[in-house]
């Protein structure tokens, strides 16, 4: 039993891992069962004994992205004193990944999007906000620490942070990824930056 389970958690992360593989180099629009058969090796209907369409396959690798980078936000929070240099630094290791992986998260959820599920949108949507009130907190630790205005709206500031960031990879992808992430981002958080900081 132990052993159909260890194959079981092997043979997932290999459709996984082929699927990621896939959005990356050729784009979500790309991601079908069969193609993810072909890249791992294995039948169709191997990839049915694990996932059951492509919505579940979807759900996963959005859920796997989202616990991923919500542990970033955790364990940095908790390594460090609250500061905007945290708040960007942990923004700036996202777009790290992001720019290593093409924009898959953005690509997958444009992906979701397109698929018109709704309890898949539901789903991804819910991850959304949870990555949100995770910002929303480090802003609010933020006020809290006297380097961050009282005066704002914590909501608004933490949607505004994911929209930049969302916005700003859109823009990057639609145009063959033909800026620095980096640098773009180093521009759009000073202007962030400076219409919170508090004086």
């Amino acid at each position: 039993m132990a052993q159909i389970r260890r194959s079981t958690i092997i043979r997932k992360k290999q459709i996984i891992a082929a699927a990621r593989k896939l959005i990356v180099k050729k784009g979500s629009e790309h991601l079908t069962v069969r193609a993810i058969a072909k890249e791992v090796n294995i039948t169709e209907a191997a990839i049915y004994r694990h996932f059951k369409n492509k919505k579940e396959i979807l759900s996963f690798l959005m859920s796997q992205i989202t616990t991923s980078m919500l542990e970033e936000i955790d364990r940095a929070s908790s390594e460090r004193s609250p500061s905007l240099e945290t708040v960007h630094d942990i923004l700036m290791l996202h777009l790290s990944k992001i720019e290593q992986t093409r924009g898959m998260s953005f690509q997958i959820i444009a992906e979701v999007i397109s698929f018109g599920d709704r309890n898949l949108n539901r789903e991804v949507y819910e991850n959304i906000n949870i990555y949100i009130e995770k910002l929303k907190e480090l802003i609010k630790e933020g006020v809290g620490g006297g380097f961050i205005r009282d005066d704002i709206d914590l909501d608004s500031c933490a949607m505004l942070l994911f929209c930049m960031i969302q916005g700003m990879v859109n823009v990057w992808a639609l145009g063959r990824y033909g800026f620095d992430l980096s640098d773009k981002f180093e521009v759009l958080w000073t202007v962030f930056s400076e219409a919170i900081i508090k004086r």
